[in-house]
């Protein structure tokens, strides 16, 4: 009992400290000295995450609505059957189209899930691709430049608030919280319960930067491109986008800024005409632009 008495003080104790310290000069101080590099890492932070929303939003074909009801007297209904669930990414289906779609996963998300294989569905998941790896690699260079800014004022700081106060010590200097999962992947599910409830399958694709690489060039053979010569033109895959950062120096072509100078400066491939405004997928096309400098451009031809 005493132990739990002595504890309990001890976290009081804690506890005061903590609010006294958050409440200093010394820490509003140290606050206002790094708050440009803050407000800079949450602006990135906020673009990385307005680029995870740019998913096509393909859904599942509209069959129409209906209401059904099942006055059926069975007492052998499984569990199974309360977890079906009714989603634009879950088509519920027979087994045979359940296992199909394993061995076949993009033949079978554009029959189900109303992807045609045009043009139009191509450049919108290159586009998809594209933000997404660009997402990715953002994450890489956010946390990157977070922990280097608290790293230039840990001597600064009490190592008791350093370990035990870690996440309210990110926000009380202004971190807004980095998600570093990857759930805005698109899934689709195919699922097939028996009538029974007895027996369930799932197949699940996940159209992860692999996937989403490979349906890209999945559904560039099977689309005809009528905007190019010849029927021509690049994919926007990771190894182009890779290809223009390489050729263009690691360096932004508007504002000049580099990795070599910034190692945590998140680059982006641009394309300089907007296909929303005729413009293609070629590599003349195609420019590096720190994410700054993507993100004021917009859809703007400069």
């Amino acid at each position: 009992m005493e132990f739990i008495t002595i504890l309990i003080i001890l976290f009081i104790v804690w506890k005061i400290y903590e609010i006294v310290y958050f409440k200093s000069q010394k820490f509003i101080s140290l606050k206002n000295q790094i708050e440009k590099f803050v407000t800079n890492c949450n602006e990135l932070n906020e673009h990385i995450n307005s680029l995870k929303n740019t998913y096509v939003g393909v859904n599942q074909l509209d069959y129409g609505k209906a209401s059904y009801s099942d006055k059926s007297k069975w007492n052998y209904k499984r569990p199974e059957l309360n977890k079906q669930k009714y989603a634009p990414n879950i088509y519920n289906c027979s087994r045979t189209v359940c296992d199909n779609a394993r061995k076949q996963p993009f033949k079978y998300i554009c029959k189900y899930f109303d992807v045609k294989q045009t043009e139009e569905s191509l450049e919108k998941f290159e586009e998809v691709l594209n933000n997404y790896e660009a997402a990715e690699q953002g994450k890489v260079v956010l946390k990157a430049e977070k922990e280097k800014i608290l790293d230039s004022i840990k001597n600064d700081i009490p190592v008791l608030i350093r370990t035990l106060s870690k996440k309210k010590l990110d926000q009380k200097l202004g971190f807004e919280d980095i998600d570093l999962s990857t759930a805005y992947f698109p899934r689709y599910i195919f699922k097939y319960v028996s009538s029974g409830g007895n027996a369930s399958t799932q197949c699940e694709i996940v159209m992860d930067i692999d996937n989403l690489n490979r349906f890209v060039k999945y559904l560039a053979e099977k689309v005809k491109f009528k905007k190019s010569a010849e029927g021509q033109r690049a994919l926007m895959t990771s190894s182009l986008r890779k290809k223009i950062i390489k050729r263009d120096d690691c360096t932004c072509k508007m504002c000049g800024a580099s990795t070599k100078t910034e190692p945590n400066l998140l680059l982006e491939v641009d394309h300089i005409i907007p296909i929303s405004k005729g413009g293609l997928t070629t590599e003349e096309n195609l420019q590096t632009l720190c994410w700054k400098c993507n993100r004021s451009k917009g859809s703007k031809i400069l």
